[in-house]
């Protein structure tokens, strides 16, 4: 088994090489809508990061992942905190990266299990090693869900505001990125005051990260 795993990452690291330099055609998420929705049509449109609007990174690691610019892929910091709330009582929340997202988005499938966490890392610490972080960041939003059949931000912001995601705003920003914890409930479309509390607390957290990520 042990082996079976090393040969799938090193097999997906030769993968993540090559979608350092070329778009991503689809997604492990995306194919797995399909067979579960063959009648729903996918919304899908790649845009460069530089044509999207720079709320919107900012919206993303204020809302998933803050020390984004930090970590190296795993931010043993943020499971080190989950695991001392959760200790003390608290549920046990995730302390997943956008750096690991992207490799589960993009690889991987839904689950707990340790296997799954276990590739899903090591893709993480891979993508970090041979992308950059605006790469990380580009795929990651060209390839999340941010509603049911709508992955990536221009889709996404031509769906609920009509317009281009170079044109989004701050608060439209965190409008996509409060949903993305649980897109096929929460709805940028009609945000619920759950949604709309998440909208608040994230765009006062923007202003605290840097606003270039190297």
């Amino acid at each position: 088994m042990t082996r079976l795993v090393a040969a799938v990452i090193a097999f997906m690291l030769l993968i993540v090489l090559l979608f350092r330099f070329v778009n991503p055609p689809t997604s492990a998420f995306m194919l797995a809508h399909q067979v579960e929705y063959p009648d729903q049509r996918l919304q899908q449109s790649w845009v460069a990061l530089d044509e999207v609007s720079p709320w919107m990174p900012l919206a993303v690691m204020a809302s998933e992942d803050q020390r984004f610019p930090e970590h190296w892929g795993v931010d043993f910091v943020a499971i080190r905190k989950a695991l001392s709330e959760y200790s003390a009582g608290d549920g046990l929340r995730g302390a997943s990266t956008i750096t690991q997202q992207t490799a589960k988005n993009l690889f991987l499938w839904n689950g707990r299990s340790f296997i799954r966490k276990l590739i899903e890392a090591a893709l993480a610490l891979g993508m970090e090693l041979l992308w950059p972080k605006e790469r990380i960041l580009e795929v990651y939003l060209n390839i999340a869900e941010f509603g049911p059949g709508i992955y990536g931000v221009e889709a996404a912001s031509q769906a609920f505001f009509g317009r281009s995601a170079r044109l989004l705003n701050d608060y439209q920003s965190a409008l996509l990125a409060a949903v993305l914890p649980n897109p096929k409930v929460l709805d940028a479309g009609m945000p619920s005051a759950y949604v709309q509390q998440r909208v608040s607390w994230i765009r006062n957290q923007m202003p605290r990260l840097p606003q270039q990520i190297k």
